[in-house]
């Protein structure tokens, strides 16, 4: 199916040489790169029936939603990047609508799409439509704390209209013979879709996992406070029309001394593996660590979409660079994205570091395969009224 970006790239690509903002940077050799760490200190324990009963009851009771149904009744409208945005390498993007795009309780983070399901196969398709998909965590207020995280799936083919429905997040509680959910109060630093499995970064944790076979319809009444079952039996959901219940977790564990901090995470489809990086600082800050950061490689089991019940790790790193919100991995090349320096980093064990210019505010980044175009980076912005959600070729950040 013929892609919006095939149709964008050129607009926006001139636009910004009209406007004399389009930057093309110069890669600067970084003096010094990743160095290797035992990845044997890193190890997963998955589970992924712990909610079985649970979420059986509830499948029963409020049915499911395919895909290609959700997205049918997308009702929110994404547009266009402004003509103003530039980077070096655009291809194309979006918005969200004005409500969440200035929405000061609920940030975007996480990003992953339908090529990471199901890759080049049936033009990126997953039930029969090619989508981007953005993770987002909710506050109490403005500048409150975190009460909830969703995911907002978003049609990106021009066979469809410019939709996108949000998705609630939840964690099935009560028993089998009263099922029920509750709301899930994470950061969702980042996401990865492998099949059928959605993979949400629990900061502390390790990650929390999602089927997307298995999409709730609950009643959109009551009131925006309102989740769960409530007395008559009514199963609300914050005013949502779909929530997508856990059905797994996976759980971190080293024998580094220091704990991993899944700030945020990426799939890698050659080598079917899941990359997880860190958040940390050199110095100064109160509310992350003061330490070099690192990225560990994850395999999944063999043919399958999923973990093995005891994992270790394949590859592990540690990294010269700050703040990192964003990693991305494929065929023994890594991009390391820093909100703080507003720089993307390339590595290659073999080639050595090279340094960016990029955005700033920047957040997770997803791997985009292609078959008959550039292969891409996907990201996006957090900012407040500055949410672009775009995608660079990955050959103008590669040294």
């Amino acid at each position: 199916m013929t892609l919006r970006r095939r149709i964008t790239a050129t607009n926006l690509a001139v636009g910004a040489l009209v406007a004399g903002l389009l930057l093309v940077p110069t890669p600067a050799v970084a003096a010094a790169g990743p160095t290797t760490l035992p990845a044997s200190q890193y190890t997963l324990s998955a589970n992924y029936t712990q909610f079985n009963a649970i979420n059986t009851a509830l499948v029963s009771t409020l049915g499911t939603a395919p895909v290609h149904t959700v997205m049918d009744n997308a009702n929110h409208d994404r547009v266009g990047l402004p003509s103003s945005f530039s980077v070096n390498g655009l291809v194309s993007g979006f918005r969200f609508d004005d409500g969440d795009n200035s929405d000061c309780r609920s940030y975007p983070q996480g990003i992953t799409t339908s090529r990471d399901a199901v890759g080049t196969a049936n033009s990126g398709n997953y039930d029969g439509h090619q989508l981007v998909m953005v993770s987002w965590y909710t506050n109490d207020a403005c500048g409150g704390s975190g009460e909830r995280s969703r995911i907002t799936l978003v049609d990106w083919d021009a066979t469809y209209p410019n939709k996108y429905r949000k998705i609630l997040l939840v964690e099935p509680t009560g028993t089998a013979a009263v099922p029920n959910f509750k709301d899930i109060p994470i950061h969702a630093g980042g996401i990865s879709w492998y099949g059928d499995y959605l993979y949400v970064a629990d900061t502390g944790r390790g990650m929390r996992v999602f089927d997307l076979r298995k999409i709730l319809k609950t009643n959109t009444g009551g009131t925006a406070d309102q989740i769960g079952r409530q007395s008559s039996g009514v199963y609300y959901a914050h005013n949502y029309a779909y929530v997508l219940p856990q059905v797994g977790t996976v759980t971190a564990s080293t024998t580094s001394g220091t704990a991993l901090r899944w700030s945020t995470i990426s799939l890698d489809r050659v080598s079917r593996s899941i990359v997880v990086a860190e958040f940390t600082c050199a110095s100064g800050c109160s509310g992350y660590p003061n330490r070099a950061p690192r990225a560990i490689r994850f395999p999944f089991a063999a043919g399958v979409p999923t973990f093995a019940a005891s994992t270790t790790a394949t590859q592990a790193l540690q990294l010269p660079w700050y703040q990192l919100n964003g990693v991305a991995s494929h065929n023994g090349r890594w991009w390391f994205y820093s909100s703080g320096a507003s720089q993307l980093y390339y590595w290659t064990p073999t080639a050595g570091p090279a340094t960016y210019s990029f955005v700033g505010s920047g957040e997770s980044i997803s791997y985009w395969e292609d078959d008959t175009n550039p292969d891409l980076l996907w990201t996006l912005q957090e900012g407040v009224g500055n949410r672009n959600v775009f995608a660079v070729e990955q050959a103008a950040y590669d040294g």
